[in-house]
C-alpha cells in the first residue's frame, strides 16, 4: 500500500506524533517551575490517541507505507500496552520526588515518543524498520536512563546502557546484512520462502546471522548474556523510567521477537493455525530454551543477594524475561497466547512494585530493603500492597502472576515431551523466587517498631497503587476478559493470505 493511502490506518501513531509536537512547543513556552503541565499535555495526547485506536478495525490485516509495517490484531493489543504502561508511568513520574527541581517538559515529551518508536517495533515488517525502530527506543532510553545529570549513578547508568546499547545494534545490524546478503530482501514475510530455497549449505550463515540478531533482540528485553547492563541501568536511572524500561520496552522487544521467529519459521499461516514448525537444520528451539532456562537461573539467584529494592527488581525483572521466552520455543499459538497475557498482567504488578518503592523513597528515603523494617505496621496500606505485588511477582494464587505462569507452563507441558524439562527449570525458579521477594514482606512486617502515627499516601498515589493492584488481584480470579481479548490477538498480517 502507497504512503498516501496508508495514512488512514496510521492515525494512532500520528496522534502520538502531534502529541510529541505539542508537548516540545509547549515546553518552550513553559517556565522552569511550570515544565511539568507538559505531562498533562502528553497524558491527554495518549488518552487521544488510545480512543482512535480503540476505534480502528481490530479483524485489520494489511501492510502500509510500501509493506514496511502491518497493521494487525497482534501490533494492535501491544500498542494498548505501550500507551498505558506509557500513561502510568507519566503519572508516577508527577509523584516522584526524584524529578522535582529539575525541568521535566523534555522528559515527557521523550516518555510520548518513546511509544511511536515501541508501536513501530511491534508493527515491523521489513529489516530496514526493525532496525530504526529499535534504534529509536534505544536512543530515547539512554537520555532517560541518564536524565538526572546532576547525579553521579544516572549518568552512570546511562553511559553504561549506551556502550552495551551500540555493541548489541552493531551485532544486529551485521546479522540483518548477513540475511540481507543471503535472501536479496527486507522484507520479513518473503524471508521464509527466500531461506527454503537456499539450502543446507547456507545453514551456518544463517545460524550466525540469527545469532547476532538474537543479540539484539536479547538486549531489549533483558536476555542472558545480554543482560549485564540491567542492574546498574536500573539503580541509577530515575526509578519511573526504571519501571518504564522493565515493563514497555520489554514487551516491545519480545513482540519483535516473536514477529521475526514467526515469519522465519512459519509455514503457510503459522499463527492463525494451532502450531508452526522450525526450519530444519536450524535449532533454534533447543537455543531459545536454554537462553530461557538460563535467563531465569541467573536473574533468580543473583536476585537473592541484592539490598537494594531497585536492584532485586531488577534481577527480578531478567528472571520473568527468562519465564516469558519460554513460550516462544514451542512455536504455537498457545505459546504466543500465554507470552502476551504474561507480558499484560506483568505490566501491572511490576508497575506496581516499583511505585510503592517510589513511594517509599518519597516518605522514608531509601532504597535499601533492610530499611523497610516495620514499614507493614507504619504505613499498613503500603505494607499490604506490596505484599499484592510480591505475591504476584512469585506467582502464588490468587493472583495475575499465577495465572500467567500457569498458561506458560501449559503451553509447554502440551507443546510436548521435548519442553517438560524447561517447565520443571520454571517451576523450581519460581520456588527460588518466593525467597527473595517474601525477604521484602518479612522485613516489612517482622522487623522494626510499630509507630501511633500510620502513614497513607495523598490520594493521586494511592489511586495509582490501587489502580495496579486491583488487576493484580482480579486477573487472578476473572480473567475470561483478559484471556478473550488475548485469544483475538493472536492474528498475524500473512503476505498471500
Amino acid at each position: 500500500m502507497g504512503n498516501i493511502q496508508s495514512i488512514s490506518y496510521f492515525l494512532p501513531e500520528l496522534m502520538v506524533i502531534a502529541t510529541v509536537v505539542v508537548a516540545l512547543i509547549a515546553d518552550l513556552v513553559y517556565s522552569d517551575r511550570n515544565s511539568y503541565k507538559v505531562g498533562y499535555l502528553v497524558i491527554a495526547g495518549l488518552v487521544v490517541a488510545s480512543f482512535t485506536l480503540w476505534l480502528s478495525l481490530p479483524e485489520e490485516t494489511t501492510p502500509i507505507f510500501l509493506n514496511t509495517i502491518v497493521v494487525d490484531p497482534f501490533s494492535r493489543i501491544f500498542k494498548f500496552v505501550f500507551l498505558l504502561a506509557t500513561f502510568i508511568v507519566v503519572l508516577m513520574s508527577m509523584n516522584s520526588d526524584e524529578l522535582k527541581g529539575v525541568r521535566t517538559g523534555e522528559y515527557y515529551t521523550l516518555m510520548a515518543a518513546m511509544v511511536l518508536g515501541m508501536s513501530l517495533m511491534a508493527s515491523s515488517v521489513d529489516l530496514i524498520m526493525v532496525y530504526l525502530s529499535i534504534e529509536v527506543v534505544s536512543i530515547i532510553s539512554f537520555i532517560l536512563a541518564g536524565y538526572l545529570r546532576a547525579q553521579v549513578r544516572s549518568n552512570e547508568a546511562a553511559l553504561k546502557y549506551v556502550i552495551y546499547g551500540a555493541f548489541s545494534s552493531g551485532l544486529m545490524l551485521y546479522g540483518l546484512s548477513l540475511l540481507y546478503g543471503l535472501t536479496g530482501t527486507t522484507k520479513l514475510f518473503e524471508l521464509s520462502g527466500s531461506i527454503s530455497s537456499l539450502g543446507p549449505g547456507s545453514n551456518l550463515t544463517l545460524t550466525v546471522a540469527t545469532i547476532l540478531m538474537l543479540a539484539g533482540f536479547g538486549y531489549k528485553v533483558a536476555i542472558v548474556p545480554f543482560h549485564f547492563w540491567t542492574p546498574d541501568v536500573y539503580e541509577g536511572a530515575p526509578t519511573p523510567v526504571t519501571a518504564y524500561l522493565s515493563v514497555a520496552p520489554k514487551a516491545a522487544g519480545f513482540a519483535l521477537l516473536i514477529r521475526f521467529f514467526n515469519t522465519l519459521f512459519g509455514t503457510g499461516q503459522p499463527l492463525n493455525s494451532p502450531a508452526w514448525q522450525a526450519m530444519e537444520g536450524v535449532p533454534w528451539q533447543n537455543i531459545l530454551m536454554v537462553l530461557a532456562a538460563v535467563t531465569m537461573t541467573v536473574g533468580n539467584l543473583v536476585a537473592i543477594q541484592q539490598k537494594n529494592i531497585k536492584r532485586l527488581l531488577a534481577y527480578s525483572s531478567i528472571a520473568h524475561a527468562g519465564y516469558i521466552l519460554m513460550g516462544v520455543p514451542v512455536l504455537s499459538q498457545e505459546g504466543v497466547y500465554a507470552i502476551v497475557f504474561y507480558i499484560i498482567v506483568y505490566l501491572f504488578m511490576q508497575l506496581g512494585a516499583f511505585f510503592l518503592a517510589i513511594v517509599v523513597s518519597n516518605r522514608y528515603g531509601t532504597e535499601t530493603i533492610e530499611e523497610y523494617s516495620g514499614i507493614g505496621w507504619k504505613s499498613p496500606f503500603l505494607g499490604f500492597f506490596m505484599a499484592v505485588f510480591m505475591f504476584s511477582l512469585t506467582g502464588i494464587p490468587p493472583t495475575a502472576g499465577f495465572i500467567g505462569k500457569m498458561y506458560l507452563f501449559a503451553a509447554l507441558i502440551n507443546g510436548g515431551s521435548q519442553f517438560y524439562w524447561l517447565a520443571i527449570i520454571g517451576v523450581l525458579n519460581s520456588v527460588i523466587s518466593l525467597y527473595y521477594y517474601m525477604r521484602v514482606v518479612k522485613v516489612m512486617y517482622f522487623q522494626g517498631e510499630r509507630e501511633k502515627d500510620l502513614y497513607v499516601p495523598d490520594g493521586m498515589s494511592a489511586v495509582i497503587v490501587l489502580a495496579m493492584a486491583i488487576p493484580s488481584i482480579y486477573f487472578g480470579i476473572r480473567w475470561s476478559f483478559l484471556a478473550d481479548w488475548v485469544n483475538s490477538s493472536l492474528k498475524f498480517f500473512i503476505a498471500g493470505f
